[in-house]
């Protein structure tokens, strides 16, 4: 069927292929999805512009996977969820990434307009419920205009802040046809280049670093999501600035870097004069900014103001190009004052503590202390290994000791805190970096919601490897209602299940750990099996982590 328009002949296409023909023209290359009828039109789209489809167990997996390509990528993941419990199954995800700022675009199944309120299968409407979770979220009124409003949706979810988009397509506006142009190239992005951060505020920040004798630098996932890695390399080896980082910035300045810390963090930002806070909000995981000390001063960057305001005063707040302006701070605080005996403090406080966690390291006890799961797991994990943490007390060790090296090397659920987010994660992490080892760091609780995703590993050959600490409970939960009320209740698993014999069971390779010697011989097996892996490690139930409180 074809419509003259003019003198140019276009041939009419039904929706799906209109959506395929906009994700192409926009680089998307992967759409995660699991089967749903509202969905065929689009994937005969994308089967016929060569856009991979990639199918989970369960729409939350999908989901996260779309917001996991995000963070391997730093472009937008995209996923497809059918009409009504489709959607409803990834909205978790959805809320993730809107905190973690991940540029995603979730497409969903929507029952016919035609038919609306007749009660037809999986009729609701979406975007009430998904609008708070999302920055855009829109219902396609006709097939003509759906690749006007696909590629809304792709620049409003990589606009800073990133974050994700929705977009449903009624049953018959998707499946129609309309001969509406979809092979144009998009649009340049708005504006072309990131602004500026305020000159005023600037001269300030610049004046407060160049005075600062202790300064440092609180680094987060907005620096990551805005490309700053080199600018903050540069400012903290030429001025001798004390790094640290969180979320998706870790890796942004190497674990060997002198200006690099972990375990001097608490030292580090109380006694500090001066800290810019980059791309990292003053949430529970600085306290509400009571991570620093009283008298610090502290300068905000952001690529984009905060949705909400910060919860202690700031002396500058610097918004704009974030790799811009921490080079303005880099040459305009340059010959300030010497900070040798504030990087030998910290050095010390590190050193120190770092030496303190060998007893753990080493602890030869069975069932395992996870510092020696950790230790043993450094030993084979390559410079640039991806490493997922999904999981509670034992993905806190983890952020704790695992050491990053470059970005996009460290992926966990972020401040919304699901469980079940690393398969997805580690399914695009693995697929989008497939010369790399993908290591799943996963709590026997965690495995709970989305374990079956080891038979989407094995039938997309893609093989991650999981480190499984099995400790029979819910940690995070259970100590601390323990030491609150004398008991606990809802907070017990089975001890010692065979969670590898799950994986062995859907093909592919599984490995059981109950001694501290077992470990590193397990783990090798496991990354050269070219297998889908699940080292189901069993780890000591009375281990604590050491945490100042457990909830927020």
């Amino acid at each position: 069927m074809s419509s003259q328009t003019g003198t140019a002949q276009r041939t009419a296409l039904h929706g799906g292929r209109l959506v395929a023909k906009r994700l192409k023209a926009h680089g998307v290359s992967k759409l995660f999805t699991l089967s749903g009828g509202h969905l065929f039109s689009i994937y005969d789209g994308c089967r016929t512009e060569g856009i991979d489809i990639v199918d989970t167990r369960h729409e939350q997996s999908a989901a996260f996977a779309a917001e996991g390509w995000a963070k391997a990528t730093r472009g937008p993941g995209v996923c497809a969820l059918t009409a009504g419990p489709g959607v409803t199954n990834g909205m978790s995800a959805l809320a993730s990434a809107l905190q973690n700022n991940s540029p995603m675009l979730a497409l969903g199944g929507r029952a016919p307009a035609a038919r609306w309120g007749m009660g037809s299968l999986q009729e609701i409407d979406h975007v009430p419920f998904v609008s708070p979770v999302t920055k855009l979220a829109r219902t396609a009124s006709a097939t003509a205009d759906i690749p006007g409003l696909v590629d809304e949706a792709l620049r409003v979810c990589v606009d800073p802040p990133g974050g994700p988009t929705f977009l449903d397509f009624p049953l018959d506006q998707v499946f129609m046809e309309s001969d509406v142009d979809a092979d144009r190239p998009p649009s340049p992005s708005e504006p072309a280049t990131a602004a500026r951060a305020d000159g005023d505020a600037l001269d300030r920040a610049v004046e407060l670093l160049r005075a600062a004798s202790k300064p440092v630098v609180m680094a987060g996932t907005g620096l990551y999501w805005a490309h700053g890695e080199r600018a903050l390399q540069r400012l903290c080896d030429e001025l001798q600035i004390p790094v640290f980082l969180n979320g998706l910035a870790r890796g942004c300045v190497p674990a060997d870097n002198p200006m690099f810390f972990s375990r001097a963090r608490g030292a580090g930002l109380k006694g500090a004069d001066v800290a810019l806070v980059a791309g990292v909000p003053m949430d529970f995981r600085l306290a509400f900014g009571g991570s620093f000390g009283d008298e610090t001063r502290i300068v905000a960057i952001e690529s984009a103001p905060p949705g909400r305001a910060h919860p202690r005063a700031v002396a500058a707040e610097l918004y704009g190009d974030v790799a811009d302006t921490l080079d303005a701070l880099r040459t305009g605080a340059a010959g300030g004052r010497d900070r040798s005996a504030w990087i030998t403090e910290l050095r010390e406080v590190e050193n120190e503590k770092r030496a303190a966690e060998h007893e753990d390291s080493t602890d030869d006890r069975a069932p395992l202390h996870p510092m020696r799961v950790y230790h043993e797991l450094g030993q084979v994990l390559d410079r640039d290994a991806v490493v997922i943490g999904d999981g509670g007390d034992f993905v806190s060790f983890a952020g704790r000791v695992i050491d990053t090296y470059e970005p996009g090397c460290w992926m966990d659920p972020g401040p919304y805190g699901c469980l079940g987010a690393g398969p997805g994660f580690a399914l695009a992490a693995k697929i989008a970096r497939p010369e790399r080892q993908v290591c799943l760091l996963l709590g026997d609780g965690a495995f709970g919601f989305s374990g079956l995703e080891f038979d989407t590993f094995v039938r997309h050959d893609v093989p991650v490897v999981g480190v499984m600490g099995n400790n029979g409970i819910w940690a995070l939960e259970k100590h601390p209602m323990e030491f609150l009320y004398g008991y606990s209740v809802a907070a017990d698993l089975q001890p010692g299940c065979r969670y590898d014999e799950v994986v062995r069971v859907l093909g592919g390779h599984g490995e059981l750990v109950e001694r501290p010697e077992e470990l590193r011989p397990a783990l090798e097996r496991a990354f050269s099996s070219g297998k889908p892996a699940l080292v189901n490690v069993l780890t000591d139930p009375s281990v604590i982590y050491p945490r100042k409180a457990s909830l927020a």
